[in-house]
């Protein structure tokens, strides 16, 4: 074995960590604070201190298909969109298949990461762990933190006047878990994300009334898309991203708003965001829109302040009785286990190359894994992620110079605040930056060539999803089953579709969707030509 690497968490990160170490040679020890492998995805009744938390319900927001490991596909049966503990099973399916287990300390809490005093030049830290109330410290040649970003709790309760005087009962999202015992009551969710509307939609069925504030809006998307199609084998194509990031920006900006436009007028729904061009991340819930025509969830805007019993809001109008108050607020990023200097510089914030790498450290020792969000899943994100960090710790692969990372970082900020609206986002254009990271370990499809040699796999990889087998296709970790993958990627989708066969399964034609999508305003241009 090569250079010993010191692995935080045994969630999805932690296990691409644990595999890509292996791939490349080196040496993994992966220390987990639970008991079992999933991190978030492993479901607890209660939350735990120090652990990512999710509630009875959770399902992904992407699909089977697009949220694989790129060597490792889910079973043909298993449901497009999955609950949480058809996660769970894939995850430990492939911690067996692929051997990872005996790499990890499991319900071993790791208290300090720190450099050690010849680093500048070994690059090496110690690493001190607790289990059984017992102290150990090792020395590693590398760190992969793993650890995840929701764990710590945003809870802005100084942004809520009289919040201090309220008498029900007032919490985070993550100690939600299900709705039996709301029955009957009156609930107020502050947030518009993800969590926020899980919750309220859920909770519409068994309390009295159930009211969502918003301070910004949200797109709401549903996970059926057009034909009924997994949405993201749909949108997430390179051909999709190429126009995204080529149009005009009004051109760009209007077929955007269009596409998010499409299901429901947002406006008509008090859902509408204060900025619709801004690409931020949206909410995938089936169920809102229903839910707010019933009447059964109400939308109102930020809270003004609350008294003993109510919150009045900015707009003037109260909700009266309420007896919990939920806070979808998000998570705070933080590392307790590292000097905050090593990942974090200018104005306090997070720094990291690519999203992985600190970038004025003297030895690239050290990576940061799944501290990104996009339109993308997680999973294939990580596990390009842990492959490129892998080899750079291996040094087969090297990172620009200080001066030319932190350029990068400036450029790519600048870029954020257009599309997202701020620069310390975590969010990322997907395919790109998966392009970017490919690039680095020589695996990204080469598309003018798969065209010439390999058309009908190229059709699919450019006008077709995104999958993460497209990964795996050449280079480094070059996996034999990646073409076959990609062209059976719709059989799979659809297999568990199909428990009343009433007809053969119905593809969809990319190319010909495009074609139809731009013809109209060709014709528009071509008689305007004609005309002049």
């Amino acid at each position: 074995m090569g250079k010993k690497v010191a692995i935080i968490g045994a969630g999805v990160s932690g296990l691409a960590s644990i595999r890509s170490c292996l791939e490349e040679g080196l040496e993994p020890t992966c220390f987990e604070k639970s008991n079992d492998i999933g991190g978030l995805w492993k479901f607890s009744d209660h939350a735990e201190e120090g652990r990512a938390s999710i509630y009875k319900s959770v399902f992904t927001n992407s699909s089977k298909e697009m949220m694989c490991f790129p060597d490792f596909p889910y079973p043909d049966d298993f449901p497009n969109f999955m609950h949480n503990s058809k996660i769970q099973e894939y995850l430990t399916a492939f911690a067996k298949e692929k051997s990872l287990l005996k790499y990890i300390q499991f319900k071993t809490f790791v208290s300090s990461v720190n450099k050690r005093p010849d680093f500048a030049t070994t690059g090496q830290w110690d690493v001190t762990t607790e289990r059984d109330g017992k102290r150990e410290s090792a020395v590693f040649d590398a760190v992969m933190v793993c650890s995840g970003h929701h764990v710590y709790p945003n809870l802005p309760k100084e942004s809520f006047p009289g919040l201090n005087h309220f008498k029900g009962k007032c919490f985070h999202s993550r100690d939600y878990k299900e709705p039996g015992v709301f029955k009957g009551k009156r609930v107020l969710v502050v947030g518009l994300g993800n969590s926020g509307c899980d919750i309220a939609t859920e909770l519409s069925h068994t309390a009295e009334q159930v009211v969502i504030s918003s301070r910004s809006g949200s797109w709401v998307m549903s996970r059926v898309w057009d034909n009924g199609y997994p949405w993201d084998m749909v949108l997430i194509t390179r051909f999709g991203t190429f126009l995204k990031n080529n149009l005009p920006t009004a051109i760009s900006d209007w077929l955007y708003m269009k596409q998010m436009n499409a299901r429901f007028k947002h406006e008509n729904y008090g859902l509408m965001p204060l900025n619709g061009v801004l690409r931020k991340e949206p909410v995938f819930n089936d169920e809102l829109p229903a839910c707010i025509l019933c009447g059964i969830v109400s939308v109102k805007p930020n809270v003004k302040k609350f008294t003993e019993t109510s919150a009045i809001f900015e707009d003037g109008t109260t909700f009266e009785g309420i007896d919990c108050v939920i806070f979808a607020t998000g998570y705070s990023y933080a590392y307790t286990f590292l000097d905050e200097s090593i990942i974090k510089n200018r104005n306090h914030e997070i720094i990291l190359f690519k999203g992985v790498f600190p970038p004025l450290l003297e030895k690239s020792t050290i990576a940061v894994i799944g501290f990104v969000q996009s339109l993308g899943a997680a999973i294939p994100t990580v596990d390009l992620q842990s492959r490129w960090a892998a080899r750079v710790i291996k040094g087969t692969c090297t990172l620009p110079s200080m001066e030319d990372m932190m350029n990068d970082i400036n450029e790519k900020m600048e870029r954020k605040r257009k599309w997202y609206g701020k620069s310390e986002t975590l969010q990322t254009d997907y395919i790109v930056y998966m392009d970017e990271l490919s690039s680095f370990i020589g695996v990204k499809p080469n598309i003018p060539w798969l065209f010439l040699t390999d058309p009908k796999l190229a059709m699919e990889v450019y006008f077709g999803p995104c999958s993460s087998y497209q990964f795996r296709l050449v280079g480094p970790g070059k996996w034999p089953g990646a073409r076959n993958a990609i062209l059976t990627q719709w059989d799979r989708s659809l297999k568990p579709l199909q428990t009343r066969v009433v007809g053969s399964l119905q593809k969809p034609r990319f190319f010909f969707h495009w074609l139809k999508l731009f013809a109209i305003p060709i014709l528009l241009i071509a008689v305007f030509l004609a005309l002049t």
